[in-house]
């Protein structure tokens, strides 16, 4: 992988990481994360596409947002990088709030993205999660957010667990306060953000989560599937919120398969 520093248009700064030649895949972590989070898809995927693993605002090296950033504040951040890659048209995956973003750019940019991937995202929470999630963004902000919180719904305990369980540890405890804090207020509200108008998605569509995952859950991924016009969702068995991590072959093989989803129908579709 190659590190990049972007200039973006409002003069900010935003990090990534790139691999491989061809068709551009554009990769989008969650909160608290980082562009290696997507490592095992970096490194298998690039022997076939241009591989782009950006750091979320206030993530890696790229700058935070302004105070109070809502998720359609990082939906047009991403658009942004998408200007300063240079790319009109791109894959684009997103795993937890990355996928609010990415979607959200599918919904709001649709001639920019060719193929859409959803892992381990949200999708309407009931009143409960969303106040539970809401009082973790408060924490984080107070500086209390306790990172095992997390880590525990995360991961179980088998010695292959408890090593990727590691690594990500240390990325929550490297990452910037508070552009942790600025992404997971708006990931707070997220979920209802674009939720109205996934019957907008047109492109090929590939929903994913754990179906252990009790945040990210199957029933959402298959909400998420029905209303694109084109989604697949995929339950991966045994699996929690990183399954990119936990369960790399398993995601990869059916990255591999969306990525080769003709478009066509769809770009028809559009211009009709």
């Amino acid at each position: 992988m190659t590190p990049k520093t972007l200039l973006l248009s409002d003069d900010t700064r935003a990090t990534c990481a790139v691999a491989g030649t061809g068709e551009p895949l554009v990769l989008v972590h969650g909160v608290g994360m980082c562009a290696e989070a997507w490592t095992p898809q970096i490194d298998a995927l690039s022997s076939s596409h241009e591989v782009i693993s950006v750091d979320m605002p206030g993530h890696g090296g790229s700058d935070r947002l302004g105070e109070g950033a809502q998720l359609p504040d990082y939906v047009a951040w991403l658009g942004r990088v998408l200007d300063a890659l240079g790319r009109d048209a791109v894959n684009l995956a997103g795993h937890s709030m990355g996928g609010l973003v990415a979607s959200g750019c599918a919904i709001e940019m649709p001639e920019r993205v060719r193929r859409l991937a959803v892992l381990n995202s949200v999708h309407r929470r009931s009143p409960e999660a969303r106040a539970a999630v809401r009082e973790r963004a408060r924490a984080i902000s107070r500086g209390e957010g306790d990172d095992s919180v997390p880590l525990r719904r995360w991961f179980g305990e088998t010695p292959g667990e408890r090593a990727v369980r590691d690594r990500v540890s240390g990325w929550l405890e490297r990452v910037d306060r508070a552009g942790y804090a600025a992404a997971y207020a708006a990931f707070a509200e997220g979920d209802e953000t674009y939720a109205d108008r996934w019957g907008e998605i047109a492109c090929p569509t590939l929903v994913l989560t754990g179906a252990e995952d009790r945040n990210s859950t199957p029933e959402m991924a298959r909400a998420m599937a029905g209303a694109a016009q084109r989604g697949r969702a995929v339950i991966v068995p045994n699996e929690r919120h990183m399954v990119g991590l936990t369960a790399p072959e398993a995601v990869t093989a059916e990255m591999r398969r969306w990525l080769e989803e003709p478009i066509a129908a769809e770009r028809r579709e559009m211009r009709a």
